[in-house]
């Protein structure tokens, strides 16, 4: 039997999995790694029947029923079930990015997150929407997509009651009721209660047009442009007078045209009677 504390020192591991190689300082740990390859799940919740391989995997199950969380953050006082979900938040305060993509650079907070990002560059997107067919990288986000189709709004205000389908809706709107604008210009003083508007603005001092028309060379800085422009070349006029039928590729070029059948009425208490 070996001297347990002096492996602690040498760093020995004498006990080898024959099924995957891992080694382990103690035999109990070898039985407990044993399971993940048997499947054997002898720990057992009382509660729902759910079984666990290890009995610390029974232990932080156990907290969802009894609602304990016992780990907390103490930048911002957030409580966890688990340590490791304290420790990996920690990371949002200390900005501790240790997951890093080899391809682009890009670091992640979560193992999860580099996983899945790592997606982008393989193109691979195993998860589909059984309504429209449009496929994802991320379970999770097939998950938010499909809300689209279910019509479930999640994500109350609690100023107005008004319903969301995503968290980052729900945010965007907070900011009507507080006026809040947390996005400045690095050019200018304007500032912006959108990511996406800033960084949109930014490219007129940038001048960058990233959006290029696929039937000519121009090109626009913002996508809702080039989608109007392109109606040039497709010919598509989707806004049409509920007057006479005529039809636009511009929505301001109907609203022009709609003044052409406004016709001027009378002011009958400038009439006189005689």
């Amino acid at each position: 039997q070996p001297n347990k504390f002096f492996m602690i020192h040498t760093g020995e591991k004498p006990y080898v999995c024959k099924k995957c190689g891992n080694k382990f300082r103690y035999k109990q740990n070898l039985d407990a790694h044993m399971r993940v390859h048997t499947g054997e799940k002898p720990f057992t919740c009382d509660q729902c029947g759910k079984s666990f391989s290890q009995k610390r995997g029974l232990i932080g199950h156990m907290r969802i029923h009894t609602g304990e969380k016992p780990f907390t953050c103490d930048q911002c006082g957030k409580s966890f079930r688990h340590k490791q979900g304290c420790e990996i938040h920690m990371r949002i305060h200390t900005r501790e990015k240790p997951y890093v993509c080899h391809q682009c650079g890009k670091g992640f907070i979560r193992s999860a997150n580099l996983k899945s990002h790592m997606k982008i560059h393989t193109g691979e997107k195993p998860f589909t929407c059984n309504h429209c067919e449009r496929r994802f990288a991320a379970k999770k986000n097939l998950k938010i997509h499909m809300r689209i189709h279910t019509g479930e709004k999640p994500f109350k205000c609690d100023q107005c009651g008004k319903t969301f389908t995503f968290a980052s809706s729900l945010i965007r709107h907070r900011f009507i009721h507080t006026g809040e604008k947390p996005y400045q210009c690095s050019h200018c003083d304007k500032r912006f209660n959108q990511s996406g508007d800033l960084k949109t603005h930014e490219r007129i001092h940038s001048r960058e047009k990233p959006y290029k028309c696929s039937h000519c060379d121009k090109r626009f800085n913002q996508s809702g442009t080039l989608k109007i422009h392109e109606r040039i070349h497709t010919g598509e006029k989707q806004h049409t007078c509920d007057q006479c039928g005529k039809s636009f590729a511009i929505k301001n070029y109907l609203k022009k045209h709609m003044k052409s059948h406004a016709v001027e009425k009378p002011d009958h208490r400038s009439l006189k009677l005689w």
